[in-house]
């Protein structure tokens, strides 16, 4: 009977119970989803054709040859300066939203939906399509002009075209950061200089605190970019199409490379093989050197345009102490003045409070006239006193003439 007295709803808490469980997921779901990292890539290759891939890390390495510790470099999960690494087969680019594998005939840039990334991908498109392929048209078996021999010697391999490219773009983005941050800073900074206030201290704060984060940015670049100059055996690592085409010896015992691609190379004749063929050194890296210094000096500018500009905030900000030093000076100087009058009013009090006593004087009989003597001498000894410090403090610096 006692059992019969007491009813749970079970089929409630179990209903219940699925909902929550149903919200907990949901929200773990959402989480998720906000946290997974874009998988899109996008393929451009030797003729400006776009391929959007999603595939994972894995397939990217089979696809690329490239190991995981360098594909990590370019997780926008994880920060890691910018580095620009030569690899066996291909070259390993993280410039700030850049993210790039370029190899000896493609490119892979990572996110191409980004903002960012979109102008980049066009550019790919305009200028990866090398001059050979302006003369498609022609039959296989038909051999090129000079001109066309010539402009098949001196052109770029297809790895540095696409590296000048990310060059370009990292370095034109940073500079246009570096503009608006000017365009911002000289203006509050005059005004500071007018008018000293909160208002203007935390703007003038913000945007030297935004100066300091593009300077590391803009120094990680130049720095990446210095030690890669520095470096020859790393310039040469970068020549992917030297290494795919092989290092066959002539009868001289001179190395020689081909440029060219190797789908270009193998539908030249006989006589545009020999007129491609460039005679190189090992370490010969002048072209990629030309290149590089380019965008250094570039970088160079932007960094010096970022020196210059923290410069003018330390001169503002010694500007703004002086005036500040300036106003606590005139403080003090008040004070001085401040503390004279006080102790001068200090001795006509102490007179006052004497001649206040209810004591009996003799003196105080029948000399009613010595009060107006007494209040009148008392006042001229507190002037002089105070006159006297006054003129003291002068000439010895303390306070302003």
């Amino acid at each position: 009977m006692a059992g019969d007295g007491f009813g749970f709803p079970v089929e409630s808490q179990a209903v219940s119970v699925k909902k929550k469980t149903a919200t907990t997921t949901t929200t773990t779901t959402t989480k998720k989803k906000n946290t997974v990292v874009s998988r899109s890539w996008v393929s451009l290759d030797h003729e400006g054709r776009t391929t959007v891939l999603d595939v994972d890390k894995y397939a990217l390495m089979q696809r690329v040859q490239i190991n995981a510790r360098d594909l990590r470099l370019l997780d926008p999960l994880l920060s890691y300066p910018s580095t620009i690494l030569g690899r066996e087969s291909v070259i390993v680019l993280n410039l700030e939203h850049i993210k790039s594998i370029i190899t000896a005939d493609e490119v892979l840039l990572r996110d191409p939906m980004d903002e960012n990334v979109v102008p980049i991908v066009e550019e790919l498109q305009r200028r990866l399509p090398s001059t050979n392929s302006l003369y498609q048209g022609q039959g296989e078996e038909e051999e090129p002009s000079t001109t066309q021999n010539e402009l098949a010697e001196n052109e770029f391999p297809f790895e540095f075209r696409a590296l000048e490219v990310a060059l370009e773009a990292i370095c034109s983005f940073l500079d246009a950061r570096t503009r608006e941050l000017e365009t911002d800073t000289y203006p509050a900074l005059d005004e500071l200089t007018s008018k000293i206030s909160s208002r203007n201290l935390d703007r003038v704060r913000k945007l030297k605190s935004a100066m300091t984060r593009l300077t590391n940015r803009v120094q990680k670049v130049r720095d990446e970019l210095e030690q890669l100059l520095d470096d020859d055996d790393d310039m040469a690592e970068l020549y992917l199409s030297r290494k795919v085409a092989g290092t066959p010896e002539s009868g001289s015992g001179t190395p020689i490379w081909f440029l060219a691609s190797p789908k270009d190379y193998s539908k030249m004749s006989k006589t545009s093989r020999a007129s491609a063929i460039t005679f190189r050194g090992e370490n010969d890296v002048e072209e990629l050197e030309m290149l590089l210094e380019a965008y250094f000096m570039q970088i160079e500018g932007t960094l010096n345009k970022l020196i210059t500009l923290r410069e003018y905030i330390d001169d503002t900000e010694d500007y703004i102490n002086i005036q500040l030093d300036n106003h606590r000076n005139q403080l003090i100087q008040l004070e001085l003045f401040l503390s004279s009058g006080t102790v001068c009013l200090s001795i006509y009090s102490l007179v006052t409070a004497i001649f206040g006593m209810n004591i009996p004087y003799t003196w105080k009989e029948d000399h009613e006239h010595v009060f107006k003597w007494v209040v009148i001498l008392t006042g001229i000894v507190c002037a002089t006193i105070y006159v006297s410090l006054s003129s003291y403090a002068r000439s010895k610096g303390l306070v302003g003439s």
